[in-house]
């Protein structure tokens, strides 16, 4: 808070990114988790689509590269988390409004053009990481209509030997304490991003667009079967809202 406060507005955008991307890193080692990454190098000025399997997903994602998340506009009205979201660029997305989503592509098209990495978890809500839900195609109407790339990214938790782990998945029915004392009893936990090509978007319909931005993140997913249950809740009740 103190950081955003005073050096926040003295800072260049390059300095306010190096120091997110240094925050995620060291959240991440707080919690014992490791970063791994594998695929395609992360182009600047692309929409990044991933799939959404916990809170900890913004951050292994800013770990590597540092972005502009897409969120419900509720979250404006957090304690504290709404205020940080607030002056970390990220984008507030109010459902339902013709006109507002309007003003939310031109503020995101302004990131892109300015070589900025924006990301969203087009499913909008969390599953274990076992599988990927249906793509909310609107979501990536704004790289479409600025003509920049949509780069998908395969986000997946591991235990120490490799194994698919829910630990993290803060899906169902789940609190967030519950999330968090699952992950801190995890003696190592693997965060892996696999991230595929870019994807261009000129000339293409969003439709289309999703479905092989949803493609290309399951073929870089383990199989259902793989996955070690660990965190409590139904898999049927998918109630968390990204």
């Amino acid at each position: 808070m103190l950081t955003v406060l005073t050096i926040y507005p003295l800072s260049r955008d390059a300095t306010r990114l190096s120091l997110r991307r240094r925050w995620s890193q060291r959240l991440l080692a707080i919690l014992g988790i490791e970063l791994r990454v594998a695929g395609q190098a992360i182009q600047p000025g692309c929409m990044l689509v991933a799939n959404h399997i916990s809170w900890l997903d913004i951050f292994v994602i800013n770990a590597l590269a540092p972005s502009a998340f897409v969120s419900k506009a509720e979250v404006r009205g957090w304690p504290l988390i709404g205020w940080l979201a607030t002056r970390n660029e990220t984008v507030f997305l109010r459902r339902g409004s013709r006109g507002h989503a309007k003003i939310i592509n031109a503020e995101i098209a302004t990131l892109l053009d300015g070589g900025r990495n924006v990301a969203v978890f087009p499913e909008g809500t969390t599953t274990d990481g076992s599988h990927v839900l249906h793509f909310h195609a609107a979501l990536l109407q704004p790289a479409i209509e600025c003509g920049h790339p949509i780069q998908p990214l395969a986000l997946t938790y591991a235990g120490a030997g490799g194994q698919p782990n829910r630990a993290a998945a803060y899906d169902g029915d789940i609190t967030l304490g519950q999330c968090l004392r699952n992950i801190v009893a995890e003696p190592h936990l693997i965060a892996r991003i696999d991230a595929a090509a870019p994807i261009a978007t000129q000339g293409v319909h969003r439709r289309h667009v999703a479905a092989m931005s949803h493609a290309a993140i399951v073929a870089r997913l383990p199989s259902v079967g793989d996955v070690t249950a660990h965190s409590p809740g139904d898999e049927d009740a998918r109630k968390k809202v990204a």
